[in-house]
């Protein structure tokens, strides 16, 4: 393909490397999660503090994501998109492979900062490319083949996890990172990148996000509406086990399962949602959808799983994970509000803002029982209220950017 034209078809080179990309991605990013508990008590911390460390070393990771955000952003518009997907990817693969050697509670947290800093590249770069080279009116559908194909990384994360030691699997993670390097020597930088950088004008300023009223709220809408995400696989999912203890169920919740069932269910809800908003016209009314969906079933969540088996727990956090399955769409969106010239910053930056809410909203659950006036479910049932209905006005307020003529710039 080349760099000099739009290729009119969802299945270009460029749409199939983003999409492996986004699969590594993923796996490494919630390999963590899914191997948590047998990775810490391996490393001999206590049965009844894998929870609290296990917190501490996901909030390390989503901190690093919160930086690298910015970090790739910038470079992504300074110095173009494929710099972030090779840079990045070789980061955390060095980083998973190191996660693999860890022999302690603090190096492991540390190694997993410097992996979230080289994930949060990935995601972010890939979709601008995707959107600058795929024509508009198919630009949904297309992001949508990368997040629900990439997703699918945490399926194959958790059937490793099975079958394997968890070391194996850092060192696997690691491993396909750096094959995948091969393969983004074919995928050519965007045309409409290469037209800004021969202009004057400032490429990749994180502070223009501050400096305009309007830029700023455009940028703080789009992290509220990427909220829910998080919520639900950072806190509801990854601790469903602890969660499942607090309700009584009948046995033991897997909380590796529960992530592979949710993120099945996700794959199927980026999949689907590109298309959705295509055949409704609109970004809005798609994710609308979606938040109608997860609300259905974070109520559930918390109402019907009291003394239920596990698979009740897999059920619904299958539910869950379909009503968040709009990723694709919120960073497409991301990508669609702002200019040329800052457009992979925001693209990047807005999705790991919303990763490093994560510990914010750990600290938030954790402050509402400290009170001493709500418990553990009761906790993360007032975060849950919190965070859907400040992601509910961010959409109404957000401006609606389907099909939207991305060739602009921010001045």
């Amino acid at each position: 393909m080349s760099s000099h034209t739009k290729n009119n078809s969802i299945f270009s080179m460029v749409v199939f490397v983003a999409a492996l990309g986004y699969f590594v991605d993923i796996y490494d990013l919630l390999l963590f999660s899914i191997i948590r508990i047998p990775s810490l008590l391996s490393l001999h911390v206590p049965q009844d503090q894998v929870k609290d460390v296990g917190a501490i070393i996901i909030s390390w990771q989503m901190w690093g994501l919160l930086v690298g955000g910015i970090i790739w952003g910038i470079m992504g518009d300074k110095k173009g998109r494929l710099s972030v997907l090779f840079g990045s990817i070789l980061l955390y693969s060095l980083a998973n492979i190191a996660n693999g050697m860890v022999q302690d509670v603090d190096t492991y947290k540390w190694i997993r900062f410097i992996a979230g800093i080289g994930l949060a590249g990935e995601l972010g770069a890939g979709i601008t490319l995707v959107a600058e080279i795929v024509p508009k009116e198919k630009r949904g559908m297309a992001t949508s083949l990368v997040a629900g194909i990439g997703l699918t990384g945490a399926v194959v994360a958790y059937l490793f996890s099975i079958s394997f030691d968890w070391r194996t699997c850092y060192y696997v993670g690691g491993g396909m990172g750096l094959v995948l390097l091969l393969l983004r020597v074919s995928v050519f930088e965007s045309e409409m990148y290469k037209n800004v950088h021969a202009v004057k004008v400032s490429r990749g300023n994180f502070l223009m996000f501050f400096t305009n009223w309007k830029r700023f709220s455009r940028y703080m809408l789009n992290v509220m509406i990427g909220l829910p995400t998080w919520l639900c696989i950072g806190i509801l999912i990854t601790f469903s086990p602890e969660i499942a203890k607090e309700m009584h169920m009948t046995g033991v919740v897997d909380g590796g399962k529960a992530v592979m069932f949710a993120y099945i269910a996700i794959s199927i809800g980026d999949l689907s949602i590109g298309f959705i908003s295509h055949w409704l016209k609109s970004r809005k009314k798609a994710v609308l959808i979606f938040y109608i969906i997860a609300t259905i079933f974070i109520v559930l969540f918390f109402s019907v799983l009291y003394h239920q088996p596990p698979w009740m727990m897999y059920l619904i956090c299958a539910g869950i994970g379909l009503g968040t399955g709009f990723w694709a769409i919120f960073v497409t969106m991301a990508a669609e509000q702002f200019g040329t010239n800052l457009r992979a910053t925001a693209a990047t930056t807005i999705p790991n803002m919303v990763r490093g809410m994560l510990p914010v909203m750990i600290l938030a659950r954790d402050f509402f029982m400290s009170t001493g006036h709500l418990d553990f479910i009761s906790s993360n049932i007032m975060l849950s209220y919190i965070v859907m209905s400040l992601s509910f006005l961010a959409l109404y307020l957000i401006p609606e950017t389907y099909a939207r003529d991305l060739n602009f710039i921010e001045e």
